[in-house]
């Protein structure tokens, strides 16, 4: 038999993460279920929610056999699937495509940092369902005439290189440049981000139950369509199109489907994906406007997660993650 080695840090905090992630979906995906009227959609979340139970219960077994305990994340107490339909088919569709992408990015950093033959395998076979699950889901946006293309650029006579510094300064001093496709692309993505997370928290602030919950949902969805106007206009002043908000996909329902435990999470990774997404925007953009508007952003939205993790610690919602020993605590027990 094999010898296992003890998990490491970032396989240990990985592994936790993935838990908490799996655990909200599946909450998530069975609320969605029970209202969906698309039976093509329908097939996709139910594929969507197979694959997450799997990792849930991987999961478990995993840390039942290193005696490590098992989160709690969420259970059934957290969703109400009889509550009445909060969004459409339209925003299932969109947001299970843009959960195949945030997967994407988070297993291939996990799958990046394990060490151990069994968690690589497990990461692996992580992003290979999640490849799966994105490329159905973008092939049905696409034919169902919902999925949002990236502007085209035109094709170059030939090659050519910069030649004036002048590249780099954007709008700083003068006339900025056109946009690169790699900006271009950065700011279509981000755009799409916000567009669903504005429609997603819009829905979550007609039915939180806590009135300090209320607020900071309503701040959010202030801060995301802000967001999406900005990326859009930036888009706009070069003539290309931009993205068209979502909220027409929320319904008017003021029943909550999801504990406020679980809204406050969902936000939270949501963000904390986005400033990452943030980053490496700001780090393949060349024009110094677009850096300067990033970072501007990223500040932004690290204070509003930044209260959200405080509200969330207040009323007792926030699990402790895995972290080191405190090696001056343990000294003070001598």
């Amino acid at each position: 038999m094999e010898h296992q080695p003890k998990l490491t840090a970032s396989e240990i905090s990985n592994l936790w993460t993935s838990y908490q992630n799996d655990s909200m979906a599946i909450c998530g995906i069975k609320y969605f279920l029970a209202n969906i009227e698309d039976p093509d959609i329908r097939s996709v979340l139910e594929y969507a929610l197979d694959i997450s139970k799997q990792h849930v219960q991987h999961v478990t077994d995993v840390f039942q056999s290193e005696n490590y305990p098992v989160p709690v994340g969420f259970t059934e107490h957290d969703v109400n699937v009889e509550a009445p339909r909060l969004f459409s088919d339209v925003m299932y569709l969109s947001y299970i495509l843009s959960m195949g992408e945030f997967g994407l990015s988070s297993y291939g950093l996990a799958l990046s940092l394990s060490s151990r033959n069994d968690i690589i395998d497990y990461y692996s076979d992580c992003l290979s369902e999640t490849v799966k699950l994105h490329n159905w889901a973008k092939s049905m946006a696409k034919e169902k005439g919902i999925y949002v293309r990236a502007p085209q650029i035109p094709t170059p006579e030939q090659v050519d290189f910069v030649k004036d510094t002048s590249f780099l300064s954007g709008g700083l001093f003068g006339d900025p440049r056109p946009l690169l496709g790699v900006e271009i692309g950065s700011l279509i993505y981000n755009a799409k981000r916000n567009a669903l997370g504005q429609a997603l928290i819009t829905g979550f602030s007609q039915v939180a139950k806590n009135k300090n919950v209320r607020q900071y949902m309503e701040r959010g969805r202030e801060i995301s369509g802000k967001h999406v106007e900005i990326f859009n206009s930036l888009l706009h002043k070069n003539y290309l199109s931009g993205v068209t908000p979502l909220t027409p996909e929320v319904t008017d329902s003021t029943v909550s489907p999801f504990s406020d435990k679980l809204m406050m999470y969902h936000i939270s990774a949501l963000v904390s994906s986005g400033m990452g997404q943030y980053g490496i925007s700001m780090s393949t953009s060349p024009r110094r406007d677009l850096g300067v508007d990033y970072a501007r952003l990223m500040a932004e939205i690290a204070q509003y997660t930044n209260d959200g993790a405080k509200m969330m610690i207040h009323y007792g919602w926030m699990e402790q993650p895995p972290e080191a020993a405190d090696r001056q605590e343990l000294a003070k027990k001598k």
